[in-house]
C-alpha cells in the first residue's frame, strides 16, 4: 500500500490522531464564541430573551454546517495534491492555469500566519480567566504569558511524545464538551429548534447590529482551514468521520450554553466573569474544567504552529519566503522547526497579550485575518473545479452561495476593524509584503539573467580543462544554474569560468532545481554535454521536499560513479595512483544591485526591500545545504552596465 492510502486509510489511530492535529482551534472555540455573540446583542440595546438564543444558536449551527462541513470536509478536502493539503498546496494544483493566481495564494497564506498571532493569545487567556471564578485576584497576564513563552520554547525540541498525548486529550476534551452540554439540553429541548435556520434569519434580519453579531459567529468555524491544512497528516476519511464525532459534540455544548443563558435572564456578556462555558460546571468542578480547557488551548496553539512551519517552508520552496532556517527536530512525519518563524510569532502572541489584555478584547482582533484566507482558498477552489471540469452549474452555485456567506462574514468582521481587527490586517500586511516582494524581485532578476547557448562553449570549456598552463581550480566544479533547458546556460556562469578568473576543472557540473507541483517528488536526470567533461544534473523536487543539493548531488555522483559513467579519482599524479577522488568546489553567484541601474522607482524599492530581507535571511550556500568550507560565492551584478549604455564625448585637443 502506498503512503498516500496508508494515511487516506480509516483506522482508529487516524481518527485519534485528526482528533488532536486537525479539531484544536475549532474545538476550542465555545471558550468565546457565544460570549462574542450576546457582547453584539448586548451593544445594540436589544435584549437577550428566547428568540436572541435560538437565533445565535440557529447562526452557530448552520456556519458550521455551511462553511466547515460542506465547503471544507465535503469540498475542498477533494482537492489533494498528492494526499497533502493547504492553500499554497492547492495553488501548486492550479498555478499552470493562470499567473495571477500567486495573488490569492499570498494574500491567504499572509492572513493564515497572521491569525496564528491571535490563536494562541485568545485560547489561552480565554481558558485562563476561567480561574477567576473560583480566585477573582489571579493575576491572569503573567499567567498567560508563560504558558505561550512555554509553549514556543520547546518548540524547538520537538513535540513527537508530546503530540501522542494530542488526540486522547483532544477526545476527552470533546467529550466534555457534549456531556457538558446534553446535562444542560435535557432540561431545556427548547434549544433544539435552533436546528431551524428560520431562527439565524430572523435574528438577522431584525437586529441592527447584525454585521457584529455574524463578527462573532464568524468565532465558530476559525479553525475549518486547519481540517484542509494537515489533510497530508491525517487523511481525508479520518477527518471527515472524526467531524461528525466533533461536530456533535460541539453543537451540544453550545446548545447547554444557550440553555444557561434563558435561565439566567440578567446574564451580562460583558462581565468577564460571567464566561456561560465555565458556567456549564459547579465552582467546585471550575478548576479542573479551566485545566482541561487550557491543555486544549496548547493543543490547538501547537497545531496552529505546526501548520504555519509548514507554511513557510512550503513557501520557501516555492521562492515566496526569504530563505530561512529549517530544522526537523524528529523523525515524525511533518515534524519541522523554524526557528525565525517561532520567535516572531511568540513576540506577537506576547504583544497581543499585553496590548488587549482581555479575550473580550481580542475578539475584536480574531476571525479578519482568516476570513481573508476563507475567501482566497474559495478562488483556488473555483479554479481547481473548473479544472476537474466540474459542472458548470455547481460550480456557478458555489461561487454564489459562498461568494455570499463569507463577504457577509467579511462585512461582519470589518466592523471589528478599531476594536481590535486593525491589529491582525497590519500583520497580515507585513508578511504579505515580504511574500510579494519575494515574489516580484524574482521576476525583476530572471527578466536581467542572459541566456546563451552553451553548445558554442563547448570547445572552449573542454580546451581550458586540459590546459595545463591554467592552475587547476578544482577537480569537480559545480555550478547551480537557473536554465531550465540543458541547450542553455547563464552568462554570468561562462563569465565566471572563462574570464573573471579562468577556471580550469577536470569536469564541470551544472545542477539545476526544479520544484514541482507534487507535494514529495524525488527524481533526477543526468545529461552528459561533453563526456567527461560537462555534465548537467536536473533534480526535481516536491515543494515540501528539503532541498539538501550537497547530499543529493553527491548522491547522484555516488550512483554515476558506481555505474561506470563517470570517474571522479583524482587526476593529481601522486593522489590518482591511489585512486583517490579529486576535490569539489561550488560556486555560488550572488547578485546584487548596483547604483546604477535603469530600474522604475517601484522596482527599485522591491529590490532594495529584496536585500534588506536577503540580509537577514539564510545564506545561499546554507540554504542549499552546502558546507560553506568548499563554497566560493562570487557576487555579480544584476544588471550588466556596458559602454553602449554611456554616452560620452571626448574633446580633441
Amino acid at each position: 500500500m502506498s503512503s498516500h492510502n496508508k494515511v487516506n486509510a480509516l483506522t482508529a489511530g487516524g481518527l485519534l490522531v485528526s482528533l488532536g492535529i486537525v479539531f484544536g482551534d475549532i474545538g476550542t472555540s465555545p471558550l468565546y464564541t457565544l460570549k462574542a455573540i450576546f457582547k453584539a446583542v448586548a451593544n445594540s440595546g436589544q435584549g437577550i430573551d428566547t428568540n436572541v438564543v435560538l437565533g445565535a444558536l440557529s447562526c452557530v449551527i448552520w456556519t458550521l454546517t455551511l462553511q466547515t462541513t460542506v465547503k471544507y470536509v465535503i469540498i475542498t478536502l477533494r482537492a489533494d495534491n498528492k494526499g497533502e493539503g493547504g492553500i499554497f498546496s492547492l495553488y501548486s494544483l492550479v498555478r499552470k492555469k493562470a499567473k495571477w493566481l500567486v495573488i490569492p495564494a499570498i494574500i491567504g497564506g499572509a492572513a493564515l500566519l497572521a491569525d496564528g498571532m491571535i490563536t494562541p493569545s485568545i485560547t489561552v487567556t480565554s481558558a485562563i480567566e476561567g480561574l477567576k471564578l473560583k480566585f477573582p485576584e489571579v493575576p491572569v497576564i503573567p499567567i498567560v504569558i508563560g504558558i505561550i513563552t512555554l509553549l514556543f520554547v520547546i518548540q524547538q525540541f520537538g513535540t513527537n511524545l508530546v503530540g501522542k498525548l494530542f488526540g486522547p486529550v483532544m477526545f476527552v476534551w470533546f467529550a466534555v464538551l457534549g456531556i457538558l452540554g446534553l446535562n444542560l439540553v435535557v432540561q431545556d429541548l427548547t434549544v433544539l429548534k435552533s436546528l431551524n435556520p428560520y431562527y439565524a434569519v430572523q435574528l438577522l434580519s431584525s437586529n441592527p447590529s447584525a454585521l457584529y453579531i455574524l463578527g462573532g459567529v464568524f468565532l465558530c468555524t476559525t479553525g475549518a482551514e486547519a481540517l484542509y491544512s494537515d489533510l497530508g497528516h491525517c487523511g481525508r476519511r479520518n477527518i471527515r468521520i472524526s467531524w461528525i464525532f466533533v461536530k456533535t459534540m460541539l453543537i451540544l455544548n453550545y446548545m447547554g450554553q444557550g440553555v444557561w443563558i434563558l435561565s439566567h435572564p440578567n446574564y451580562n456578556p460583558h462581565d468577564t466573569l460571567s464566561n456561560p462555558f465555565f458556567q456549564l460546571v459547579s465552582e467546585d468542578l471550575v478548576i479542573y474544567l479551566v485545566i482541561l480547557a487550557t491543555t486544549a488551548a496548547v493543543i490547538a496553539s501547537q497545531a496552529m504552529l505546526t501548520g504555519s512551519f509548514t507554511l513557510i517552508s512550503e513557501a520557501v520552496r516555492l521562492n515566496l519566503w526569504p530563505k530561512v532556517r529549517i530544522h526537523y527536530p524528529s523523525v515524525q512525519k511533518g515534524q519541522l522547526y523554524v526557528p525565525s518563524i517561532n520567535w516572531i510569532l511568540m513576540v506577537g502572541c506576547i504583544i497581543i497579550v499585553l496590548i488587549f489584555k482581555r479575550s473580550d478584547d481580542m475578539e475584536g482582533a480574531y476571525g479578519l485575518a482568516i476570513n481573508v484566507t476563507f475567501i482566497m482558498t474559495s478562488v483556488l477552489l473555483v479554479v481547481y473545479m473548473m479544472r476537474k471540469k466540474f459542472p458548470k452549474y455547481l460550480i456557478a452555485a458555489f461561487i454564489v452561495v459562498y461568494g455570499i456567506i463569507e463577504f457577509s462574514f467579511l462585512a461582519g468582521n470589518m466592523s471589528k476593524f478599531i476594536h481590535g481587527g486593525w491589529f491582525t490586517l497590519l500583520l497580515g500586511c507585513i508578511f504579505l509584503s515580504v511574500m510579494w516582494t519575494m515574489y516580484t524581485s524574482r521576476k525583476i532578476k530572471n527578466r536581467f539573467v542572459k541566456y546563451v547557448e552553451i553548445e558554442e562553449y563547448y570547445g572552449i570549456l573542454k580546451e581550458l580543462s586540459e590546459d595545463v598552463s591554467v592552475p587547476k581550480y578544482s577537480s569537480q566544479l559545480v555550478y547551480l544554474t537557473s536554465a531550465n533547458f540543458k541547450t542553455e546556460i547563464e552568462s554570468k556562469i561562462i563569465y565566471s569560468i572563462i574570464q573573471k578568473e579562468p577556471k580550469r576543472a577536470d569536469v564541470y557540473w551544472l545542477v539545476h532545481v526544479d520544484v514541482m507541483d507534487e507535494p514529495y517528488t524525488m527524481d533526477y536526470k543526468v545529461e552528459f554535454l561533453i563526456p567527461g567533461k560537462l555534465i548537467r544534473i536536473d533534480f526535481k523536487l516536491g515543494f515540501r521536499i528539503e532541498q539538501r543539493v550537497n547530499i543529493l548531488y553527491r548522491k547522484v555522483v555516488e550512483e554515476l560513479v558506481k555505474n561506470g559513467e563517470v570517474d571522479i579519482t583524482s587526476q593529481y599524479v601522486s593522489l590518482n595512483k591511489h585512486k583517490i577522488a579529486g576535490d569539489f568546489r561550488f560556486v555560488l553567484l550572488e547578485k546584487h544591485l548596483t547604483r546604477h541601474s535603469n530600474l522604475s522607482f517601484y522596482e527599485k524599492s522591491i529590490m532594495d526591500y529584496y536585500f534588506i530581507l536577503k540580509y537577514f535571511s539564510m545564506s545561499e550556500e546554507k540554504s542549499f545545504g552546502l558546507d560553506s568550507s568548499y563554497v566560493v560565492v562570487e557576487k555579480v551584478p544584476l544588471i550588466f552596465v556596458t559602454g553602449e549604455d554611456i554616452q560620452l564625448n571626448r574633446i580633441l585637443s
